[in-house]
């Protein structure tokens, strides 16, 4: 008799020596279709390192095949709630629930963030007490999992295991301060991903010859246009944009580093899944950064090993 049970995506494989990056989500805190909200996961070494952690990141990480149950470590660039609110759904659901092919964490999960971290995403945490209780007395699930661990640091070394070595650096998202971008490095590959942040030569210096920087993006017409024809709500459509970076800006960014590989994401607005619209979304960026440019879409990977 075939499995009556619904079957999930075939789980992806991890090899020891691999590196690839996962686009879970590329957009904002406006919903849009297509476009989850911000997380990147970084397969390394044969593990799963978060990077932000938005409402549909358990979704998009099964949807990936990398699945939740693989995430212990979550490293935060920011607390914006399109960058955070997913993480009490990936704390259960990585936990010790699971049967089958992945088991679930049966460690704590280790969380890393900029100064604040502890307090903003230890709420979530504590909000979860009574669940958490159930699960471990009831259901027998793992008490180890059950816990968390912090570590805030808004520059240096913040990982560094198995040949594995995540680098925080500031950036400047003010007045959401402090925010931070990582620079994440295997076997001479080198990724960065820039957080949200107005061009900071930060960013330049830390993504200095980088295989891959994935960089926040907005196309600065397209928003002065989507401004002039809401001008009651001119203000809420241009603020966020001022402490965001522009598709030419980033195109900047990425020639002064000497990037080989530019990804945008964060995308305000989100431009259709077309080849016009991309076109005119990164109009200009050709002609300042000489590099490989992609529109970066959900569930897009990259290779790196």
């Amino acid at each position: 008799m075939p499995n009556p049970f619904i079957q999930p995506t075939p789980i992806e494989p991890l090899t020891s020596d691999g590196f690839s990056v996962t686009l879970l989500g590329t957009g904002t805190p406006r919903a849009y279709p297509g476009a989850a909200k911000p997380a990147v996961a970084v397969a390394v070494a044969g593990q799963v390192l978060l990077f932000d952690c938005g409402s549909d990141t358990v979704r998009q990480l099964i949807a990936s095949g990398l699945m939740p149950q693989r995430i212990r470590d979550v490293f935060f660039t920011h607390h914006h709630y399109d960058h955070n609110a997913g993480f009490p759904d990936l704390f259960i659901s990585s936990w010790r629930t699971h049967v089958g092919v992945i088991n679930g964490r049966s460690r704590s999960m280790r969380v890393y963030g900029p100064t604040r971290t502890q307090e903003i995403v230890g709420g979530f945490y504590r909000a979860l007490a009574y669940d958490i209780d159930l699960r471990v007395a009831y259901n027998k699930s793992e008490a180890e999992g059950a816990s968390v661990e912090f570590f805030e640091q808004n520059a240096g070394v913040a990982f560094d295991e198995g040949g594995v070595r995540v680098t925080a650096f500031e950036v400047d998202h003010r007045p959401v301060h402090p925010a931070l971008g990582y620079l994440i490095e295997y076997r001479g590959r080198r990724v960065v991903i820039s957080g949200d942040t107005r061009p900071v030569p930060n960013t330049v210096r830390h993504a200095h010859e980088a295989d891959l920087l994935i960089h926040d993006a907005y196309n600065g017409q397209w928003l002065s246009e989507i401004a002039a024809e809401n001008p009651a709500q001119a203000v809420q459509v241009t603020n966020p944009a001022k402490y965001h970076t522009t598709t030419l800006e980033a195109a900047q960014v990425a020639q002064d580093a000497r990037v080989k590989h530019l990804v945008l994401t964060h995308h305000i607005p989100v431009p259709q899944a077309t080849p016009e619209a991309e076109v005119a979304y990164t109009a200009g960026m050709s002609e300042i950064y000489r590099g490989k440019i992609t529109v970066g879409r959900d569930l897009m990977r990259f290779n790196l090993l």
